[in-house]
């Protein structure tokens, strides 16, 4: 989480922004961006790199300090429908003609100034560029910017000057990418802090925090343990009631995050007005390292939430994830749990909603995931009536003018669905297993011959987020 005014001298002096004649609708910015999807190449060779980013932790941030009356940007992937989504302006997600106007803005003065000596920068990397460049222009207070993958090599990684940053529980995620053990990945993790900055995660397993303790001592950071939820105390009886267990870790973590970000915005307005009363003569008094800040400076963790902070939690809302919608043909509950830590709490979240003995399961998992890791979780839900292995797109037929186009050939992902359910039947055996090409057959079977059924979609949020644009379309409306 960062505040956008210590990006600010570095984009503006490398993007000299001119307001072209050509427009975009958003479906050709769509179609653009298509075009820069990374190929497997550049994949193998970004692994090849690294050997020699939760969305709730971050959007819970985002509602506590809109809710504060700090106005906000948020940045965080993948998206579920559209990939407008990633970038979200007070917690609204940008209009279709906002983000059609800022992609035509940034895509020409990219192509015109050649700023990467001539070759548009990556998936990724553009809309990363392309978010930094939003909040600059529309000047929000704080930009929370969610980490995708890692965080040494991370696009987001661009920002140097970063004031308060998070790690969540770290799990056994983008092994091929991050390293095979936790120590490893870990450290790729611990790439986000920097120098002075203020650093907080949750308890780790012991191997794990010993390597985010040396990385912050290698960059003179301080790094804070976050306490558990049912700690904090309430004022004025404003109490907050979370039963799940990870969301409490991340609301916790989001709590300490939101609250850092305020602390040091009020100590540097202060600084600031001090500075203008003594000509800039000025000294700081260094790094916090402890509980308690230095002098009459408030605490560096809070252990009483604000009527604002309690409110900004129960607003907080964020599809796909213990998303719960009823419909006339049964009850759907998805989570875009893609490890086998947050595998496990969706089982345990299935379990303890669901109320209808029928169930059904629509699964998906993309990329390097460990899918059998993924599956084994869910044999602790009892008998899923079918299994539907599917692949992650809404429809058969997909464009290059559709937000989740992907280039990869149909036949990998097919024959991936495939393994997925030969895996299945070597670990359960009893329930029905149906391959499909779509999210959209695996429903209308669903509709047809399982009235009144739980349907449980996890594995991936490119899953969830395809299932969403058929069961609630108003996601991708404005």
């Amino acid at each position: 989480m960062t505040s956008v005014g210590f990006g600010r001298a570095f984009l503006v002096s490398r993007l000299h922004f001119k307001m072209s004649s050509s427009k975009f609708t958003y479906e050709d910015a769509v179609q653009k961006l298509n075009l820069l999807q990374s190929n497997k190449s550049t994949i193998e060779q970004i692994r090849k790199d690294i050997r020699t980013g939760q969305g709730s932790t971050s959007a819970m941030c985002e509602s506590i300090l809109r809710t504060h009356g700090y106005r906000t940007g948020f940045y965080s992937s993948p998206h579920l429908v559209e990939v407008r989504e990633r970038i979200r302006l007070d917690g609204s997600t940008l209009k279709r003609n906002q983000f059609a106007e800022y992609f035509c803005q940034v895509y020409n003065a990219l192509h015109d100034t050649q700023t990467f000596e001539g070759d548009m920068p990556k998936y990724f990397a553009f809309l990363t560029v392309l978010a930094f460049n939003v909040f600059l222009k529309e000047k929000v207070d704080v930009a929370i910017v969610e980490v995708g993958i890692g965080g040494i090599v991370d696009y987001t990684n661009i920002l140097r000057k970063v004031p308060v940053v998070g790690i969540t529980a770290l799990g056994l995620d983008h092994t091929s990418i991050l390293g095979n053990t936790l120590p490893e990945i870990a450290g790729a993790k611990a790439g986000i802090m920097k120098r002075g900055c203020e650093a907080f995660t949750v308890n780790q397993p012991p191997e794990a925090m010993d390597v985010l303790r040396n990385a912050s001592s290698n960059v003179e950071c301080s790094l804070n343990v976050v306490p558990d939820f049912n700690t904090y105390k309430f004022q004025n009886g404003c109490k907050l009631s979370i039963k799940l267990e990870a969301y409490q870790i991340n609301a916790s973590l989001a709590i300490q995050l939101s609250h850092a970000w305020m602390r040091l915005a009020r100590r540097n307005a202060s600084y600031t007005l001090l500075r203008k009363q003594m000509n800039g003569n000025i000294t700081t008094d260094g790094i916090e390292t402890t509980n308690t800040a230095k002098g009459n400076e408030e605490p560096v963790l809070v252990d009483t939430l604000t009527k604002e902070t309690v409110l900004g939690l129960k607003e907080c809302e964020w599809p796909g994830r213990y998303h719960i919608i009823k419909t006339d043909y049964g009850q759907f509950y998805l989570d875009g749990a893609h490890t086998k830590e947050s595998m496990e709490i969706c089982a345990q979240w299935f379990l303890e909603n669901n109320r209808q003995h029928r169930k059904v399961l629509i699964f998906s998992a993309t990329g390097d995931r460990n899918a059998e890791m993924l599956l084994k979780p869910l044999m602790n839900i009892d008998y899923f009536e079918t299994v539907f292995f599917v692949i992650p797109t809404a429809y058969t037929e997909v464009t290059k003018k559709s937000d989740n186009y992907s280039a990869m050939e149909h036949k990998e992902l097919l024959s991936r669905c495939k393994n997925h359910a030969s895996m299945w039947e070597n670990l359960n055996g009893k329930s029905k297993i149906v391959v499909l090409q779509c999210v959209a057959d695996a429903l209308t079977s669903v509709k047809n011959n399982y009235p009144n059924t739980s349907v449980l979609i996890t594995g991936s949020l490119h899953l969830v987020g395809a299932a969403l644009s058929i069961i609630d379309p108003n996601l991708s409306k404005g």
